[in-house]
């Protein structure tokens, strides 16, 4: 566990609830829309608008409209991260409970979302938002 400083990051998305049976869908969709080589995805949880945004990094040539997905940023700031490691879909079922764990270890910057980073299949880096002290 780390705080790193991250830089914001221009996004396509698909939005869904906070319902963890839409997330699959919703990455399955976007990668059948973007394809994976080359791709950087992430999930977004927003918990005061109690959403889950499945995203994609923009790259040039990227057109969010004619793709039908949503665009916007991923915030950047501080950081507290936690890398997870494993094998989907048992990988996956650790991401919430990650996700208390390091609510107890330092005080969420309520106005940005947490953001997973799927750095590779069996990977991801779940980042925690930390308000300024």
């Amino acid at each position: 566990m780390d705080n790193v400083e991250r830089d914001e990051v221009d996004v396509m998305f698909i939005r869904t609830k906070d319902d963890v049976a839409e997330f699959g869908p919703a990455f399955q969709r976007l990668e059948e829309l973007v394809g994976t080589r080359g791709r950087k995805f992430f999930g977004a949880f927003d918990a005061r608008a109690n959403e889950y945004r499945a995203c994609v990094q923009v790259k040039e040539g990227d057109d969010a409209k004619a793709l039908g997905l949503e665009s916007g940023t991923l915030p950047g700031g501080r950081y507290l991260r936690e890398r997870i490691h494993g094998e989907p879909p048992a990988l996956y079922e650790r991401i919430a409970p990650t996700f208390r764990e390091l609510l107890k270890r330092a005080a969420e910057d309520e106005t940005r979302p947490s953001i997973e980073f799927y750095r590779r299949h069996d990977e991801i880096d779940l980042l925690l938002p930390v308000a300024d002290e």
